[in-house]
């Protein structure tokens, strides 16, 4: 049986709602570790701040930050699956009843004028990525709410020749943490994109933010560029929210593919340590799973 247009908005508004509420496990106990073993006693007291905000914002069905994001998300359509209606402008109207709701800061205006079209829905908004699943008859959606100041505005994209030595891509990462400072308010999940192109790179660094932080990249020597480049990126000091400190990045996580022997696209998405992602599967039976985990990323 198709699944029916309303169960996409119904669910599309439920997972912005939890994405900006609920802050994934697997980030959470990264806080947790990174408070343990923190030594610098300002940094120490800041990452309990933010576990116990984190749970409070559960406890009590609050936000998580205030920064209440624009929408965005990841839709995977099975092959198998029929869908009745218009499903994009399904997820459109599932954010602006969220935004309508809750209520949340409507923060999508135009580009140029500024006009605020008071709904966080408008030309392109919400961020849409859409993908094939073949021989599922469900489909996928994740919610991944962007920010601002602590995840669009650091993050940076470069263009480097085939000639370029891994040294100098490296140096583009560390830079970015660098340059960004206390800005993204660490500590931060670091993405990374490499290879493919211009327009597709910057959604592998959007990937990898996203990625759970307890998988690491299955091929070895991007998996060892990981752990390389986070304890470069602690070892800068800047700490949680730039104060000082051994934590300024809880994970590197770097997606690649393959890319034209020219050249070498590269992209450095920050992304602040509310990590804001819900997935859910939503079957053609009418049934909806909301995953936890590893959610997609685990199949």
């Amino acid at each position: 049986m198709p699944i029916p247009e309303e169960l996409i908005k119904d669910t599309a508004s439920k997972l912005y709602e939890r994405a900006l509420k609920e802050l994934p496990g697997d980030v959470l106990e990264a806080l947790q570790r990174a408070h343990e073993r923190e030594t610098n006693a300002i940094a120490k007291g800041i990452l309990s701040a933010i576990v116990e905000n984190s749970k409070m914002a559960k406890e009590r069905d609050l936000l998580i930050c205030q920064d209440t994001c624009i929408p965005a998300y990841w839709v995977r359509i099975g092959t198998r699956a029929v869908l009745e209606g218009d499903p994009i402008k399904a997820i459109g109207e599932g954010s602006r009843r969220a935004t309508q709701r809750i209520p949340l800061i409507p923060h999508c205006v135009h580009p140029l004028t500024r006009a605020n079209t008071g709904t966080n829905v408008g030309i392109h908004v919400p961020v849409l990525h859409i993908d094939l699943l073949p021989g599922a008859d469900y489909v996928e959606l994740v919610a991944m709410p962007i920010g601002s100041g602590s995840e669009t505005a650091p993050s940076a994209l470069r263009i480097f020749s085939y000639a370029d030595p891994i040294w100098a891509v490296k140096k583009f990462v560390l830079d970015t943490v660098v340059e960004a400072g206390g800005k993204p308010c660490p500590p931060i999940i670091v993405g990374v994109g490499m290879g493919t192109s211009f327009d597709y790179v910057g959604w592998l660094a959007k990937m990898a933010a996203f990625r759970p932080l307890n998988m690491r990249n299955p091929d070895p020597e991007v998996g060892r560029m990981e752990e390389e480049l986070l304890n470069a990126i602690n070892g800068t000091g800047i700490g949680p929210m730039g104060m000082g400190g051994d934590t300024t990045a809880l994970a590197v996580n770097i997606e690649i593919g393959h890319t034209h022997t020219t050249e070498m696209p590269v992209a450095v998405k920050l992304l602040c340590w509310a990590a804001r992602r819900a997935s859910a599967r939503i079957y053609s039976d009418g049934g909806v799973e909301y995953l936890v985990g590893d959610g997609i990323w685990g199949t």
